[in-house]
C-alpha cells in the first residue's frame, strides 16, 4: 500500500471524526520552505527540500485547491533564518511552514514564527529547545535528549564500552546539546566521561584536541559533528594512532561522510532517525518512499533528511485536511492532535511538546560501506 494512499484514507477518515467541511476559498494554500540551501547546512537542506518536492510532486492539492511552495533560502545562518520566517509570513503570507536543518536556525526562526502566529514543522531540528515553550513549532523528529541518550545506551549496553569522552564544537547548540545529554545518560548508566574537549565550527586542525584524548586513553570519543568537520576529525585520529571509538549523531548521517574520510571512517557510528533505504524489514510507506525517490533521482540513493521533508508535507496537509480550513490557527490546532500517521519514518503522533516520538537507528561504517545496524530506545 502506497504511502500516499494509506495517508489519504487516513486524513479522510480524520475529517469525517472531526466533522470537518473542506473550505474552498480561492487562490492556492501557499507553505513556506526555509533551509539552508547555501553555506555549511546547505547539503542537508537540499535533501530535505527534495523530500518535500516529491510529497508535492503526490499530493498537489488539499481541499479541492493546489499547494504552493514558496522557498527561501535561510544561508546557514541564524540572522538569516529569522528574516526568511519574516518574509514568508509577511510578505509571502503563508499558511504554514517547513523547516528548518540545523537546530540554531530553528530556534532562530521560531522567535519569529511566534510572533506571527504561523505554524512550523521542523524537519531535522533536534535540539529540545526548539520547541520548547512554542504554541506554533512542531516537528517530525526526535529531540536530542531522547537521541544522546540512545547513544549511551548502544555504547555502554551494546558495545561494552565504560569510558568516554566528548569533542564538540562549542558554537554550536545542537553540538553542545547532545554532548550533555550523552555525558549525563553514561554516567547514569554508570560508565565515566574522562574529558570534554571543545573546538569552534570552521576549525581544521584537530591535532591537540585528539592529542590529549589519545593521552587519556577513552574506550569511545562521542563528537555530535556535522559532516565535513567529523570526518576531518575521523582522518586525524587515525593519521594520530588513536585506536578509541568514535560515535557521531545524525548530523553525521551523509554521503559525503565516506567521500571526506575515506578508510578513516571504517568502524564510525552515528545515531540515525529509523529509516534506511536498505533496511530488511522496511514498511509498506517507507517502500513506497524509497521506490518513489528512485523514479525522481536515478541513481541516487534516498538520504533520511529527504524523508524527514516529505514527512513533514504530508504531516502538514494532514493537518490541513483534518481542520477543513486553511487557516493558520486552524493548521495549528490540528497539528497538535496529529496522531498515529504511517509515514517512512514509522507511525507519527505529536507529543504534547510538539515533538516527535520515534526510536533512534544505529549506523556503522564496515568495509567502506554505510550499514544500518538496528535500533536502540535510551534506558
Amino acid at each position: 500500500m502506497k504511502f500516499r494512499t494509506s495517508l489519504l484514507a487516513l486524513v479522510a477518515a480524520a475529517g469525517l471524526a472531526f466533522g470537518a467541511a473542506p473550505a474552498m476559498a480561492e487562490g492556492p494554500i501557499k507553505i513556506g520552505v526555509y533551509l539552508p540551501l547555501t553555506g555549511q547546512n546547505a547539503f542537508g537542506g537540499q535533501l530535505e527540500l527534495d523530500g518535500i518536492k516529491l510529497a508535492q510532486q503526490e499530493m498537489p492539492k488539499v481541499l479541492g485547491q493546489e499547494v504552493e511552495l514558496v522557498v527561501v533560502d535561510n544561508k546557514s545562518d541564524k540572522v538569516e533564518a529569522g528574516n526568511a520566517v519574516k518574509r514568508l509570513i509577511e510578505r509571502d503570507h503563508v499558511n504554514a511552514i517547513i523547516g528548518t536543518y540545523g537546530s540554531s536556525l530553528a530556534m532562530a526562526g521560531g522567535e519569529v514564527a511566534e510572533k506571527g502566529k504561523t505554524p512550523v514543522v521542523g524537519t531535522s531540528c533536534t535540539n529540545p529547545l526548539v520547541t520548547l515553550g512554542k504554541k506554533y513549532y512542531f516537528r517530525v523528529c526526535y529531540i536530542d535528549p531522547w537521541q544522546g541518550s540512545a547513544a549511551a545506551t548502544y555504547v555502554y549496553d551494546n558495545l561494552k564500552l565504560k569510558k568516554a569522552a566528548v569533542l564538540m564544537d562549542m558554537t554550536n547548540d545542537y553540538a553542545v546539546g547532545l554532548s550533555a545529554f550523552f555525558e549525563r545518560s553514561f554516567k547514569k548508566l554508570g560508565g565515566e566521561v574522562v574529558s570534554k574537549l571543545k573546538y569552534s565550527s570552521g576549525d581544521q586542525d584537530f591535532t591537540a584536541q585528539l592529542t590529549e584524548l589519545i593521552r587519556l586513553k577513552p574506550d569511545v570519543v562521542f563528537m555530535p559533528a556535522y559532516f565535513a568537520e567529523g570526518a576531518i576529525i575521523m582522518k586525524q585520529a587515525r593519521e594520530l594512532g588513536a585506536t578509541f571509538r568514535l560515535m557521531g549523531a545524525d548530523a553525521m548521517d551523509n554521503p559525503d561522510t565516506i567521500k571526506i574520510g575515506g578508510k578513516a571512517v571504517e568502524g564510525f557510528l552515528h545515531t540515525t532517525f529509523p529509516y534506511d533505504a536498505k533496511k530488511a524489514d522496511m514498511g509498506a510507506e517507507a517502500k513506497a518512499f524509497t521506490e518513489a525517490w528512485y523514479k525522481a533521482h536515478p541513481g541516487q540513493d534516498p538520504n533520511v533528511n529527504a524523508a524527514l521533508g516529505y514527512n513533514a508535507y504530508y504531516v502538514i496537509l494532514d493537518a490541513i485536511k483534518r481542520a477543513g480550513s486553511a487557516d493558520q490557527q486552524a493548521i495549528t490546532d490540528a497539528l497538535a492532535k496529529t496522531k498515529d500517521l504511517p509515514t517512512p519514518l514509522g507511525t507519527l503522533t505529536v507529543n504534547a511538546t510538539h515533538d516527535a516520538e520515534m526510536p533512534v537507528g544505529i549506523i556503522e561504517y564496515k568495509n567502506g560501506e554505510r550499514v544500518y545496524v538496528t535500533e536502540v530506545s535510551p534506558r
